[in-house]
């Protein structure tokens, strides 16, 4: 018999609660870090030591009365946001304290991130760079990955320490902006952010150069433009030309090639398997303009024009307003360049050197015989990892892989509910925390009562009618033409060069301030996000219209086209 006040779940998504408690709290579904179903060692290392331990040490760090609780249902990330238990006083106290200490982070977070926190995340990538994983022994293996989950644990406090003030730091500023000038369009504060080059622009940039290159080299461009992606590397070593253009695109792999279709250890990154790279060249090489380089200068341009206008605008107010304009205004524009290059160094840099220790793992483990493929030991968590490791050959894991397998991919093939447990009594406490977040993941979709209406959230400005085209992965993506809409669940940092081939893009999940907005701004394209199931209404060749300005999109045509 269902608790009164508990959400319903479908007959395919059975839950059993470990702990009876946890059906009291309100469970909602990480879809936009990840829409797929998670295995276990990605539930060791992305859920507990990274969403967990960090999110509770940078919660401790500026006295946050919340912890977050992540749990893996069904093979599915779910999150609760849980008080502190403490007295109402207590509470109230630490609610103070951790304004005040969030605060004081804004003020040194460009100081901080480029004088401790980069240093610190250099050093532990030389650190995994210089060790030897192939010539390693077995226990100097074993205390190489007990060095890496530290390294790791730290890394993802780091992560949590800088997001809150990151977050914050925008968000405040936006509602600055307003409260100065009233009732203005949602996107006229963030265009004071805009064009600042960050690493995840960067990384587009240097693709597109080395399309420019491409198209100067006959041969490339023919290759490119015929052959299939899977064939173009091979085809291309073929040739004196061929191999010096593959020379440029291993340097190009070897700094910008750590990262993979979404966050975490278990995806190949783009270094292992280069064929995404190559879709997005293929598309590249097509293009004429200034892509990716010219469009910063020009959103560059405009907002310190922009800029320059607002100051003017402010000279009639009290110094002290315009004291606290240019200490908000420097706050965000650092905290919108570090909004990706976190992201770069940690989430896929960081994470990729994980990979490669894990894999070294299961390397062995498919050499003795006891896995049948390497990255099959993405299906162990980590005390059989290491209890394996210690007994090899003794312990065959095949038959636990493919039980966890099987049940990865039953999972895998059900719809998994937007949320769980028992709704609150009311909206979240309102509060500059909390409106951050809600800015970064997105509030529930608004229902439309208009058939053939989707509403989300406003990502980027402007209105686009094209074909959409659903991508559920970056495996997918030579399937998108210029001038077409992007359709995804969510998009990683690895989708961004898509961005400049696609006319507007349109997500399931995310808000003004996540990672598809942001980027979407840079590449001016028009952007809805946090639509709830655009994947699941909208097919491909369907004629769309994005209205970025009100957060709705239009599908204009019944049929697939």
């Amino acid at each position: 018999m269902q608790q009164q006040g508990l959400i319903p779940t479908p007959p395919d998504f059975p839950i059993v609660w470990e702990n009876p408690d946890d059906e009291r709290l309100f469970w909602t579904r990480d879809a936009m870090h990840f829409p797929e179903a998670v295995n276990e060692l990605e539930d060791e290392f992305s859920i507990r030591l990274a969403q967990e331990n960090g999110f509770a040490r940078a919660c401790e760090a500026y006295d946050l009365p919340i912890r977050l609780r992540p749990i893996r249902i069904n093979h599915y990330l779910y999150t609760a946001v849980a008080p502190v238990m403490a007295p109402p006083e207590e509470l109230e106290a630490m609610g103070e304290r951790s304004r005040e200490k969030i605060g004081e982070a804004i003020a040194r977070l460009g100081e901080r991130w480029s004088g401790e926190f980069l240093p610190e995340i250099k050093q532990y990538l030389e650190d995994w760079d210089r060790f030897d994983l192939r010539s390693a022994s077995m226990p100097e293996l074993l205390a190489h990955l007990d060095e890496t989950v530290a390294k790791f644990r730290r890394l993802w406090e780091i992560h949590f320490t800088l997001a809150f003030p990151m977050l914050m730091s925008m968000s405040t500023f936006e509602e600055f902006y307003q409260d100065l000038f009233g009732s203005v369009g949602a996107f006229d504060a963030y265009r004071l952010l805009q064009g600042l080059d960050n690493k995840t622009v960067e990384t587009g940039r240097e693709l597109w150069r080395l399309s420019r290159q491409a198209q100067e080299m006959p041969e490339v461009r023919k290759v490119l433009e015929e052959e299939a992606a899977d064939d173009v590397v091979s085809t291309l070593e073929g040739s004196a030309e061929g191999r010096a253009f593959l020379t440029g695109l291993d340097a190009y792999l070897d700094e910008y090639g750590q990262r993979g279709d979404m966050w975490g250890v278990s995806y190949p990154t783009w270094a292992e398997d280069p064929t995404p790279v190559i879709k997005m060249l293929k598309d590249y090489v097509s293009q004429s303009g200034g892509g990716p380089e010219e469009e910063l200068a020009s959103l560059s341009a405009e907002r310190e024009q922009l800029l320059a206008q607002t100051r003017e605008h402010l000279r009639g107010y009290p110094q002290a307003v315009r004291d606290e304009f240019e200490f908000l205004l420097k706050a965000a524009q650092e905290g919108m360049v570090l909004s990706e290059d976190h992201g770069f160094w940690i989430d896929f840099s960081s994470t990729a050197r994980v990979r490669k220790v894990v894999m070294e793992f299961g390397r062995r483990f498919a050499e003795a015989g006891i896995i049948d493929r390497a990255d099959h030991v993405f299906h162990l968590n980590l005390d059989e990892l290491c209890e394996t490791a210690s007994e090899l050959p003794n312990l065959d894991r095949k038959d636990l892989v493919a039980h966890r397998k099987a049940e990865l991919e039953r999972f895998a093939r059900v719809q998994p509910p937007a949320a769980l447990g028992t709704p609150p009594p009311g909206p979240p406490p309102d509060n500059p925390f909390n409106r951050a977040m809600m800015k970064f993941f997105g509030g529930p979709p608004q229902p439309s009562e208009e058939r053939g209406v989707l509403r989300g959230n406003s990502g980027s400005p402007g209105m686009v009618r094209g074909r959409a085209r659903v991508l559920r992965s970056l495996s997918e993506a030579e399937g998108l033409r210029e001038g077409e809409v992007l359709v995804a669940e969510t998009t990683a940092p690895a989708w961004t060069p898509l961005f400049a081939t696609a006319a507007a893009v349109v997500t399931d999940t995310g808000g003004i301030l996540s990672h598809c907005a942001v980027v979407a701004r840079e590449y001016r394209i028009p952007a809805v996000v946090g639509t709830g199931g655009a994947t699941a209404a909208i097919k491909s060749g369907q004629m769309i219209e994005v209205d970025g300005d009100a957060g709705i999109v239009r599908i204009l045509s019944k049929n697939e086209s």
